[in-house]
């Protein structure tokens, strides 16, 4: 069909590929021409209709309307009511025939070729025993255009299966002849005697092209990579701190931010980078020692011999720091009291030498044969935890469900772990002496740091802009509806003040 948005204005044929559904949101996913004009919130509305039925019971407004690297708009609506069918209306045109519709918890979403030519799928809904590689003969992969027309899908070996990574033997007559397929080609996984995933994950064309192996040396000695919710205004500080320290280009995986991101390009990092830390935004790496030493002197000095291949840091807790409203120099500065004991570790790793099944704990990965992870000193660097920050900051992880493995604070479920703050239970209510929670020894050094000085936090970070889309052939996404970005420099921040 057609669709236009005003009537001099004629956009090619378009359609609904087909709905996930988020606990909080509906995802509408449409095929669009590359060569048709942009949709903006103004041309589409959210319909809800009765079954059997063309006309709508309800009509609102997207949240957002954003445009992907794979030449689809993805609408972002309210959740329908229970017993209407969600789609969309093209303003001055009529209405878009529904698609298919998925759950987000059950679901291949991703799947690109990678270096090896195998296919690597990243799922949700197998349910798979977090850092245990699974026995990959209880797995099979679907190629097809239409995966539910069995007489025309292509069945493939599982290499290997762990947590929600799936890596399959891909099918030469893919490899081999990408150019005959007119449009994309789903994959998805099944569990042998039991159920086929559904699937939003296709191999469109441009990724057929797996990289060539990495050179000697690469473009970026020290990277960072992050995952956030609705957590931007935090970024600039962390941004700017660790590209005084050497770090050199920033990978972001936004999970369904409320602030809005666009994209622009894309990299992979595993060939660009030599090291990449994986950090939170809340986390800073600190070099007590200082001096002139910059992070990569410190990374260089300890992964010696070469067979080292990742560096687990210590995290050092702090609190509210007798605070109660949010440090107006940034946490660096306003947070200066900690737990005694450091909690836990975070890795900087060689992502050539991790292990291909990419299975992971959060905290550290599991590596090829032959190399080694080694502990750094606290006296050479550890990482700055601003963990339990002002009750007005806290509070926001009721509501944010950033990690996989990690329950829904509000749930009774998993209530003694260490990613909860102890004694809270699940209401998000403040204890009388919060301000004061956390606080075994004073800690000035990061704050006292010179290099701080030189550092300036605006105070509304909101949004940024042209970032760049990151290749998923290395990082494992979290979710369906996850976004990812990589910053070059502190400069390609454009920040707004969101009202």
């Amino acid at each position: 069909m057609e669709a236009v948005s005003d009537e001099n204005s004629v956009i090619p044929a378009i359609s609904i590929r087909e709905t996930v559904i988020f606990p909080e949101e509906a995802l509408v996913f449409l095929k669009y021409p590359s060569s048709a004009s942009l949709f903006t919130k103004d041309d589409i509305n959210c319909i809800y209709l009765a079954p059997n039925s063309s006309q709508p019971q309800l009509q609102l407004s997207p949240s957002s309307v954003e445009f992907d690297y794979d030449n689809q708009h993805i609408i972002r609506c309210p959740l329908q009511p229970r017993g209407t069918i969600l789609s969309l209306s093209v303003k001055h045109n009529g209405n878009l025939t529904p698609g298919r519709v998925y759950r987000w918890d059950s679901l291949a979403y991703e799947t690109v070729i990678d270096r090896d030519n195998s296919t690597v799928v990243f799922v949700k809904g197998l349910n798979l025993r977090s850092g245990r590689i699974a026995d990959s003969s209880k797995f099979k992969c679907l190629y097809g255009l239409d995966l539910t027309n069995q007489k025309f899908v292509l069945w493939a070996d599982v290499v290997s299966v762990a947590q929600e990574i799936v890596r399959c033997k891909t099918p030469l007559s893919i490899l081999n002849s990408p150019q005959r397929f007119n449009d994309s080609i789903k994959v998805s996984v099944r569990v042998v005697g039991k159920k086929t995933l559904n699937s939003i994950a296709r191999l469109e064309k441009h990724k057929f092209n797996p990289k060539p192996l990495a050179a000697t040396h690469k473009q970026h000695e020290i990277c960072v990579c992050t995952m956030l919710r609705n957590q931007a205004r935090f970024l600039h500080e962390w941004i700017a701190y660790h590209a005084r320290i050497g770090v050199q280009r920033w990978f972001i995986y936004d999970n369904n931010s409320g602030e809005r991101y666009r994209t622009r390009g894309g990299v992979a990092c595993r060939d660009s980078c030599e090291w990449v830390g994986f950090i939170d935004v809340d986390e800073f790496l600190h070099l007590p020692s200082g001096g002139n030493l910059s992070l990569y002197d410190v990374v260089a000095n300890r992964s010696r011999p070469s067979d080292v291949a990742e560096l687990r840091v210590s995290c050092h807790s702090f609190g509210p720091s007798g605070l109660k409203n949010v440090p107006k120099k940034g946490v660096t500065v306003g947070y200066t009291c900690r737990l005694a004991a450091p909690e836990r570790h975070k890795s900087i790793v060689k992502p050539e030498a991790l292990n291909s099944s990419m299975i992971n704990l959060v905290h550290h990965f599991h590596l090829k044969s032959g190399y080694r992870h080694v502990n750094v000193n606290r006296s050479a660097l550890v990482i700055n935890h601003y963990k339990y920050q002002v009750w007005e900051v806290f509070k926001e992880k009721f509501y944010r469900r950033v990690a996989t493995y990690v329950s829904d604070w509000q749930q009774e479920r998993n209530v003694g772990s260490k990613d909860r703050a102890p004694g809270l239970g699940t209401k998000a209510v403040e204890p009388f002496d919060w301000s004061t929670r956390f606080c075994e020894v004073k800690d000035t050094g990061l704050r006292d740091w010179p290099i701080l000085l030189s550092i300036s936090v605006p105070r509304n970070v909101v949004r940024m802009s042209s970032l760049k889309r990151m290749d998923t052939t290395f990082l494992k996404i979290q979710t369906v509806n996850c976004a990812a970005y990589d910053v070059n420099s502190p400069s390609e921040l454009q920040l707004y003040a969101k009202r």
